[in-house]
């Protein structure tokens, strides 16, 4: 029996499993939201919890602690400059799990971990690229009205141009 008994062991070694999770929790304190698996979100949960609460601390040794487990120095910086300040009256609870559907592969729940108050940075992103969606369309329907008419120019003038030809021929 698995009585109290911390911990997911996720079907892989120990040095893969610690890989796996320090890639996921640098990921999500880049992005602030990753879509993962539920056990994997489940596994990853306290360890970014931990992270958050050193970017809380900030001094040298938690700064040191979090560049020897994060991946990336952009990871560090973020953690201490933005999420660490976001996060200074609260005491943990730092993440949210979001199930949502399936993996179509293997059939298994798949779910959203993001950092709480990360919904106005993520609305941003989908605001931008709506927008950068919307003045790529334009730039297209442009592009098109442009071909359009220069099509229907050239055939204009290959019209006029028919017609001068019979009228020379009469």
């Amino acid at each position: 029996m698995r009585h109290k008994v911390a911990g997911f062991k996720l079907g892989r070694t120990t040095s893969h499993r610690r890989s796996l999770l320090r890639n996921m929790a640098t990921s999500l304190i880049i992005e602030e939201r990753i879509e993962t698996t539920v056990p994997k979100a489940k596994a990853l949960r306290p360890t970014v919890e931990k992270m958050i609460t050193l970017g809380k601390r900030g001094d040298l040794a938690a700064r040191r602690q979090a560049t020897a487990y994060l991946m990336t120095e952009e990871a560090v910086h973020k953690l201490f400059d933005t999420i660490g300040p976001r996060f200074g009256d609260r005491n943990g609870g730092y993440t949210r799990i979001i199930r949502t559907d399936w993996q179509k592969g293997d059939g298994a729940d798949k779910a959203f971990i993001e950092l709480l108050g990360s919904e106005q940075l993520l609305d941003e992103k989908r605001q931008k690229r709506a927008e950068a969606r919307a003045k790529k369309a334009e730039e297209t329907r442009k592009a098109m009205e442009e071909q359009e008419q220069a099509q229907q120019s050239e055939a204009a003038a290959a019209n006029e141009a028919e017609s001068k030809e019979e009228k020379d021929k009469e």
